[in-house]
């Protein structure tokens, strides 16, 4: 009888194909409630033992395999890929930190690099560590799309660096005539920025290798700081987060230990475009990679128009065993795929996992990467997210198990320590652990202020469990606890949910939004347009912004998602969108809407694009603000 009457969606949930194995830790979590409503989690688990410092893998792959490539990159006008092996590498490497030794630097002062990723960049950071220099990896877009460079001459003043390293000084020559140069020396891969002394990289590359070099190794402590990383700069100036040898040594084990990788599958292999100067790109992707021997691809494409297709190319050639991106990345992936049964086949053919972050994944990306999976593999495979921050080396805590849902941060990784506060009907996040900085470089007050009386780093997140009675299945990212506000109602939004729950209903209309509604009567939201799909949807591969955001099948896709969005949290106040309108101009960085790593910071969008927002509350709005059901 219940046979004969289960529902076909219940039929379909039992015939789904299983998930592709993935080796993940047990989810063994001690729970302590307090008294006073705080909630401490843990794994128990304590964390496996790890290097004291990144350099010395690096050294054993160049002994142990010595040929297996580490770095790959295009290159050249036929851009075919350039590959450096691990010897290769540690060589050139050598050679970088007898240069560096040479210089006789001034301790604590770093190598900030001001170009994105490189097979140079790469070889450049591990000299420093060598050096026991920090790098100090600068957001590009400081140097190439700032107008007034502020932030770059705020970041160099800083943390002074005395070398920094630009890929082509060409390109860079705006920027470093912005800066105080005394002192400090430039070092160029391809061409020599105009009026400004240089020296080439290969010149230093080519230093004889003294004891000096392995004398210098040998002195690299676990506090030894490895990096200088930037925090987005989403609350003001950015800030010098201290990344020491232990911090990402631990950190890289703590994401290792909870998937660890089948001995007998292949070796690692990634495509990654994340930038390096960020923490996800340059820790969370190049540090695990690096301990366990792997190759890394350099993708010189992004998930944005025009670059795409340079990601697309290299995923033709590179079956990666891991992939992560943004959401609007896969969403561009599996529109390809899903006409590109070859490149399906590539993608899909060695990968144990995807991850994802940013921002939300949709539902129904979710679903079409599954059924490409499927279609290419006969298994699912896991969607993993991962959640933290630049000063928590950065992941400490993932969703590592057979998990259909998207919108988790996981559980804590072993050696993390995750403290709960209740505030209203969700809970503030704070983190202690050996991945948590030990401050703010030149910030003392700063530093000061980041940790609580139990030395938790007030991370600034919020979250929720998906059940309250049985934590092991989760928790679920809240937003930014100083995002939120009240309507004039009373009724608190959440701003960080409510955003990626709008961009996810909108999708694939909307790229990000910024979320109104401070003291007014009801929600409104200012949105950017995803150029690459909303040129898809009006059938012009060269629509502009101005051209999509008037577009009729445009907003006639924006209004469907977000009226099915209202309908899905019907008679809820704090989730309702009632009124919505396009943007044509992008967020900007010198007006601080827009983070190097391309988050959105709320507070300084509503502020600059204060008379957009007085539209989209007019008693009688605009026609080009859409008023919602």
């Amino acid at each position: 009888m219940g046979d004969a009457t289960m529902t076909s969606s219940a039929a379909a949930v039992l015939t789904k194909p299983a998930f592709r194995k993935v080796n993940w830790l047990p989810r063994e979590i001690e729970v302590d409630r307090r008294a006073d409503g705080v909630v401490v989690m843990k794994s128990r688990f304590p964390l496996n033992d790890h290097d004291p410092h990144l350099p010395m893998a690096l050294a054993k792959w160049a002994r142990q395999r010595p040929d297996h490539i580490w770095l790959a990159q295009r290159a050249g006008p036929e851009r075919q890929w350039r590959k450096v092996s691990y010897a290769e590498a540690k060589r050139t490497v050598d050679g970088l930190t007898q240069a560096l030794l040479d210089l006789k630097l001034p301790e604590g002062r770093p190598v900030a690099i001001l170009s994105g990723n490189s097979i140079e960049h790469a070889l450049m950071m591990m000299a420093a560590m060598q050096a026991r220099i920090p790098t100090a990896p600068v957001s590009p877009a400081y140097s190439l799309m700032s107008h007034d460079h502020q932030k770059l001459k705020y970041l160099f003043d800083l943390v002074k660096p005395a070398v920094v390293l630009v890929q082509d000084g060409a390109a860079f020559t705006k920027a470093l005539h912005a800066l105080d140069l005394s002192g400090v020396r430039v070092v160029h891969v391809g061409n020599p920025a105009d009026g400004i002394a240089s020296v080439a990289f290969a010149d230093m590359a080519a230093t004889p290798v003294t004891d000096a070099v392995e004398q210098s190794i040998a002195q690299i402590t676990p506090d030894t700081v490895g990096k200088l990383l930037f925090t987005s700069g989403s609350t003001g100036m950015p800030k010098a987060v201290i990344n020491t040898q232990r911090m990402m040594c631990a950190n890289a084990a703590m994401m290792l230990q909870v998937r660890p990788r089948d001995p007998n599958g292949p070796l690692p292999v990634n495509l990654d475009w994340m930038p390096w100067n960020h923490t996800m790109g340059g820790n969370a992707s190049f540090n695990p990679l690096l301990i366990e021997g792997g190759t890394m691809y350099i993708d010189d494409g992004r998930p944005m128009p025009g670059l795409i297709e340079e990601t697309l190319r290299n995923l033709r050639e590179i079956s990666p065993t891991y992939y992560a991106n943004v959401p609007a990345g896969y969403a561009a992936l599996a529109s390809a795929m899903e006409k590109d049964d070859a490149l399906c086949r590539s993608f899909f053919k060695n990968l144990a996992l995807m991850a994802y972050g940013g921002a939300r994944l949709p539902d129904d990306l979710y679903e079409r990467m599954q059924a490409l999976a499927v279609r290419a593999t006969g298994e699912r495979l896991v969607f993993y997210t991962g959640w933290g921050s630049t000063e928590t080396a950065p992941t400490s805590t993932g969703t590592y198990w057979d998990t259909e849902r998207v919108g988790l941060i996981g559980l804590p990784f072993p050696g993390v320590e995750l403290k709960m506060l209740p505030i209203g009907d969700k809970y503030e996040l704070r983190l202690r652990g050996v991945n948590v900085m030990p401050g703010y470089y030149g910030r003392p007050d700063l530093t000061e202020a980041a940790f609580d009386e139990e030395g938790f780093y007030k991370i600034g997140d919020a979250g929720v469990f998906v059940d309250p009675q049985d934590p092991v299945k989760g928790i679920i990212f809240a937003g930014r606890v100083v995002e939120d506000f009240k309507l004039m109602t009373g009724t608190f939004v959440h701003v960080g949910s409510l955003r990626t729950d709008a961009i996810a209903a909108a999708t694939p209309v909307v790229h990000d939004a910024l979320v109104a509604g401070q003291d007014r009567a009801f929600i409104g939201l200012l949105a950017w347009p995803n150029l690459h799909a909303c040129r898809q949807i009006v059938g012009n591969p060269d629509a502009t912004y101005e051209d999509v955001v008037k577009h009729p099948a445009v907003l006639a896709a924006l209004k469907a998602g977000l009226e099915k969005h209202n309908a899905e949290v019907r008679g809820v106040s704090s989730m309702r969108i009632a009124r919505a309108m396009l943007m044509s101009e992008p967020p900007s960085i010198d007006g601080n809407e827009l983070t190097d790593k391309g988050y959105i910071n709320q507070r300084a969008g509503l502020e600059r694009r204060a008379a957009l927002v007085e539209r989209l509350y007019a008693q009688h709005p605009d026609p080009d603000v859409m008023v919602l059901q």
